[in-house]
């Protein structure tokens, strides 16, 4: 079996310009970001191990945050989803994997989730 590492950063709450329908694309709207990264594993993590061996949890917050280009307007969340991906994977090349969920706030009735989960692996 395989040793794994996985870091997350979970319900960051962003605004976004996203939307396809007119009541949408001028205005951002809220989105509520999840992350998953897959990162390769280190042998051991010693009391004394630097956070060089790992990565910096606000690298992942950044990149669903400042990372996102401002005034681009989105029409699909997977492109924003794409963009996190992409921003995560250039960073870091010990990023292997990431799994982007996103939630359209805006358009919940009932406090329901409604979105696109989605993953990439490194190429």
């Amino acid at each position: 079996m395989e040793d794994s590492l996985q870091l997350e950063v979970h319900d960051l709450e962003v605004q976004v310009l996203t939307g396809i329908y007119s009541e949408e694309t001028h205005l951002p709207q809220p989105l509520r970001i999840s992350l998953t990264v897959d990162m390769v594993c280190p042998t051991r993590f010693d009391p004394d191990t630097p956070l060089s061996a790992s990565k910096n949890y606000l690298d992942l917050k950044n990149a669903a945050t400042t990372s996102l280009p401002q005034g681009v307007h989105f029409t699909l969340i997977e492109g924003v989803a794409d963009h996190i991906c992409e921003t995560l994977f250039l960073q870091d090349a010990r990023v292997l994997r990431v799994k982007v969920k996103i939630v359209k706030l805006a358009i919940a009735e009932a406090d329901e989730a409604i979105g696109v989960t989605l993953v990439r692996h490194r190429r």
